[in-house]
Parts: C-alpha cells; sequence; structure tokens
C-alpha cells in the first residue's frame, strides 16, 4: 500500500531586518491630526481721549493670552505671555516659534508665533471700532482670551507728548498731558479674536 505524501505549502516568513524593514513598510494606524490652524488676528475697541499711536513696545513686550490646544480642545487656566524676542527650535528642523508647548491632555506639541510684520498701532481715527493690532501664526495652539497689561505707549494728538509704559490692565488708563494741558485717557478696552 502506497502513502501519499502531503506538502504543506510554506508561508513566506522573515527574520531580522527582513522582519523589521516590513514592519515600517506597514502602513500602521494614522494619529489624529490636527489641521494646522493657520493665522488668528488679534483686535482691539477702545475708546481713546486726546491720544493717538497706541502701540505695544518693544520686543520685550509680553502678549498674555490663554491657550486651546487645537488637538484636544484644553484651556490652559493660566495666562501666558508670548514676546517677539523668544524664539524656539520646532523639532525636525521645520522653523521657530514664539512658543513651543507640549498640551498636558493629550501630549501634542503646538506652536504659536508672532507675526511682528503685522504689528499695527491703535489710532484716534480708529476709535471705538475693531482694529487688528497683531496676527499669530497657529500651530495647534489657539488663543482664545487676552490680558492687556503694561508696556502699551501712545502719543498726545495735538502735543505729541509721549506716554510710555501705559498699563491697560484695568481697561482704563489716565494721565494729563502737560504740553497740551488736557486730561488724556484710554477707556473701554475690549478686544476679540478673528481667523485671517
Amino acid at each position: 500500500m502506497r502513502t501519499r505524501t502531503v506538502r504543506r505549502r510554506r508561508l513566506p516568513f522573515t527574520t531580522g531586518r527582513k522582519a523589521a524593514a516590513a514592519a515600517v513598510a506597514r502602513p500602521s494606524r494614522a494619529e489624529p491630526s490636527h489641521a494646522t490652524m493657520g493665522k488668528i488676528a488679534l483686535q482691539l475697541k477702545a475708546t481713546l481721549e486726546n491720544v493717538t499711536n497706541l502701540r505695544p513696545l518693544g520686543e520685550d513686550f509680553r502678549w498674555y493670552l490663554k491657550m486651546k490646544c487645537g488637538n484636544c480642545g484644553e484651556i490652559s487656566e493660566k495666562w501666558q505671555y508670548i514676546r517677539l524676542m523668544d524664539t524656539v527650535a520646532l523639532k525636525g528642523g521645520r522653523g521657530s516659534a514664539s512658543m513651543v508647548q507640549k498640551c498636558k491632555l493629550c501630549a501634542r506639541e503646538n506652536s504659536i508665533e508672532i507675526l511682528s510684520s503685522t504689528i499695527k498701532s491703535y489710532n484716534a481715527e480708529d476709535n471705538e471700532k475693531f482694529k487688528t493690532i497683531v496676527e499669530f501664526e497657529c500651530r495647534g495652539l489657539e488663543p482664545i482670551d487676552f490680558q492687556p497689561q503694561a508696556g502699551f505707549a501712545a502719543e498726545g494728538v495735538e502735543s505729541g507728548t509721549v506716554f510710555s509704559d501705559i498699563n491697560l490692565q484695568e481697561k482704563d488708563w489716565t494721565d494729563y498731558d502737560e504740553k497740551a494741558q488736557e486730561s488724556v485717557g484710554i477707556y473701554e478696552v475690549t478686544h476679540q479674536f478673528v481667523k485671517c
């Protein structure tokens, strides 16, 4: 009686380097990615009395912001500031930003950059209207609140008297212009963010 030999088909089996290469080549499940948010503008509105050219002063001016993670929606509890003079390199040599931060909740690395060419002054003709005073390049970090503090400057409309180190934390500021012999002030400071 003859015995029948059954040949089994061998499955390809790779070891060592070949296995590692195959694992790399295999498409892995994609991580959820957030879309680059792009530019977000900060707009200011105020009532100016006898002053104009309200502006942030210097590269060390602190923009106090509250941020939201564009990936998971986590909002920072504390105020954080960013400055023009601060630059942080992005991973993988993708340029730099004013702030790079890892989200506490989802561990995503996000960044935000002040676009220096977009910084504008708020003038007498802008009185009681929203005007963009700065734009931010947002890559995962979205500013949702702004707190103006010290470091603003303005000038007397008629006299040109410079008022430096104006603090807008209380949303109001008053002084006296000796040259023009009149009171000056900035009142009802409000803001909004708009996508560019």
